[in-house]
């Protein structure tokens, strides 16, 4: 009988460990962390150290990358039967940043966006404040080398979900939009995989 008590209590422990997978942490605001300023190490102190660092080659220049990732089954996702999941990609280009991404499928700060509204944009003529007005707040942000050097920088949105059925069936969309030294739409690059 003890046995199976120490059996039942280990696997309760587990089930409740399962429930979560990383730390915590809130969407990042360009204050915070501010593109062209803040150092690889102040990215870590402020968020621990990542699991996830990969290097790579943007646009012809070094870029190192540091993943966050926070899951759990105890809260509320954006929508019905999904996993809910958040994500943040720092960037760094000579140890400084230059880029980050928050994806988010939690219902508190979900990153989720409407797609259809991009036939409302112009590249050229519409205006950063327009494009803030249209989509919301950008959860992505960008300056070279992430974007080409000519483009200065760039904004972007994005989402991604996993339903929290037997089935593994994912779905995930990016829009970057990069503007001009007028402030205005330079590029539109969006794309999307998987099941809506």
């Amino acid at each position: 009988m003890s046995t199976t008590i120490r059996t039942g209590g280990l696997i309760a422990l587990l089930a409740v460990l399962a429930g979560c997978a990383g730390r915590d942490f809130v969407r990042p605001s360009p204050e915070a962390f501010r593109l062209g300023h803040t150092t690889y190490a102040q990215v870590v102190e402020r968020m621990g150290e990542s699991r996830a660092v990969s290097d790579g080659v943007q646009n012809g220049q070094k870029v190192r990358s540091i993943t966050y990732r926070y899951t759990t089954t105890t809260d509320t996702s954006w929508e019905t039967g999904v996993v809910p999941v958040r994500t943040v990609v720092f960037y760094f280009h000579q140890e400084r940043l230059v880029g980050y991404a928050f994806v988010s499928s939690f219902k508190t700060d979900s990153t989720d966006f409407d797609e259809t509204k991009l036939a409302a944009l112009s590249k050229g003529h519409t205006t950063r404040a327009e494009v803030l007005q249209l989509l919301g707040q950008p959860s992505a942000y960008y300056i070279p080398p992430m974007v080409t050097a000519t483009a200065g920088e760039a904004i972007g949105y994005g989402y991604a979900r996993r339903e929290a059925s037997g089935r593994y069936r994912a779905f995930s969309k990016t829009l970057r939009i990069t503007f001009d030294a007028q402030d205005r739409v330079a590029d539109i690059a969006y794309t999307s995989s998987g099941v809506k």
